[in-house]
Parts: structure tokens; sequence; C-alpha cells
């Protein structure tokens, strides 16, 4: 198998030739109209709603228990993900400061690049500032996540004290 790592010689006549003929980039393989967009596009499409409609068939979605407007379970949680934002609003005593909080977190992460805007590096070990910024962040949504399951008076330490 042939790959692409190289990169195309401007300067060959051929290849002028092809770009000319309306080739594109695509030096190595077939132009994408119509053979791809016509006959290999439809055939993912048809392919992809058949594994749909068949794991529908084979494995279909229970019904459960009608629910109950007037009972309100002990115990609300919501998705597992939103956990960290539900613990903000649920220990912080007004919630103007824990919408306050969340609206502040998005914010600050939009920061980051201007922060490290000087560094050149992909390296997460020669970009101090943005990997010490990311761990602790990572830190506090998994304290705060794990916190959320727990009832209230142990949600702060987690009920390790």
């Amino acid at each position: 198998m042939k790959g692409t790592s190289r990169k195309p010689d401007l300067s060959d006549p051929a290849l002028r030739a092809k770009l000319m003929q309306g080739m594109g980039h695509n030096y190595y393989g077939e132009p994408a109209w119509p053979n791809e967009l016509l006959y290999i596009f439809p055939v993912v499409m048809l392919g992809t709603l058949a594994v749909c409609v068949g794991l529908a068939v084979l494995d279909p979605a229970m019904v459960g228990e009608p629910a109950e407007p007037f009972a309100t379970p002990l115990e609300i949680l919501p998705e597992w993900y939103l956990y960290p934002v539900f613990q903000v609003l649920r220990v912080v005593p007004s919630k103007l400061l824990g919408i306050t909080i969340m609206v502040s977190i998005p914010l600050g992460l939009m920061g980051i690049p201007f922060i490290e805007s000087v560094n050149k590096f992909q390296n997460p070990f020669r970009r101090p500032v943005a990997t010490t910024i990311f761990l602790i962040g990572l830190l506090i949504t998994l304290w705060l996540g794990i916190g959320a399951t727990l009832p209230i008076d142990q949600s702060f330490t987690l009920g390790l004290f």
C-alpha cells in the first residue's frame, strides 16, 4: 500500500497537468466527484441506517414504569456529567454566587490560550502553566462530582473524615 507521507513536488509537470485538469489536491487517488459522492457515500449512509434499524429491532428500548408527578424522590441526581455543577449549586449558600462560579469557569478556560500564547510547544511537560491549570481543574471536578453522589453533610470530605 502506497503511503501519502511525502509532499507533492509542484514543479513536476505531470502533477501540474493533473492540477490543471481539475484534480484538485487529490494527487494520490481519484477525484471525489462522482466516485465518492455518488457511489460510496450512499452505501455508507444506507449501511449506517441498516445498523441503527437492526439494533432497534434486535434490542428495543424497554418502557419503564409510568411517572408519578406528585411523588418527588428523596435524592434527585442529574446525569453524571452534571454532577460537579449540581454540587456547586448544592453547597454554595447563595444561588447567585453559584451561578457566578459556573459562568466564571468557561470564561476562565477561554483565557488559558492567552496566558500561554507565547509557548510554541505541544508537549504538556513543556507547558507548565496550562498543565497545572488542567490538573487542578480535573481534581476539583472529580472531587465535586464524587461529592454530589453523597449526602450533603459528607459531600465536602467525601465521607473520609
